[in-house]
């Protein structure tokens, strides 16, 4: 049995205008998210669509942002081990909610656009090849139930 690791965080509604929940429209959907350590908050609400301010995280948008940071995180790892010099690395990820006609919805998909600048161009093949072991290794993408899509680029960085 692999190590257990343990996530806290306190999440508090502050979107009460005065009358709770009274209505749908009677609240707001902002809430704070936060962790013991943590020098800054997240800002959060529900998506615009479900009267949420676009101004501030959605939980939807956090789930695309911890898989492509996930991936990141264990790509960079795979790649180290696998000598490639990686000097930069952005990403594009977007990702598909379906809504299901009940007030409820699950995402259909997410893809990842990996933009990865190496160090020699004797790198790039296996720098591509890093996604799929990176992929296995991502702790969040093999806890969600659709797929996570992967199209990276790799190519040599600028000299510097």
């Amino acid at each position: 049995m692999g190590r257990e690791h343990a996530y806290a965080i306190e999440l508090e509604w502050t979107g009460d205008e005065g009358v709770g929940t009274e209505s749908y429209k009677a609240y707001r959907r902002r809430h704070l998210v936060r962790a013991a350590g943590k020098s800054h908050e997240i800002e959060g609400s529900s998506d615009r669509v479900f009267h949420g301010d676009a101004e501030r995280w959605n939980p939807e948008e956090l789930l695309v942002a911890a898989l492509a940071q996930c991936h990141m995180l264990s790509y960079l790892h795979v790649a180290t081990t696998l000598g490639v010099v990686v000097r930069g690395y952005t990403d594009s990820p977007t990702g598909v909610m379906v809504e299901d006609g009940s007030g409820g919805g699950a995402f259909r998909e997410v893809v990842l656009r990996p933009r990865v600048e190496v160090a020699d161009a004797s790198m790039l093949d296996l720098a591509e090849a890093a996604h799929r072991e990176a992929s296995e290794k991502c702790f969040i993408a093999a806890s969600v139930a659709f797929p996570v899509r992967h199209e990276p680029v790799a190519l040599v960085s600028p000299a510097r």
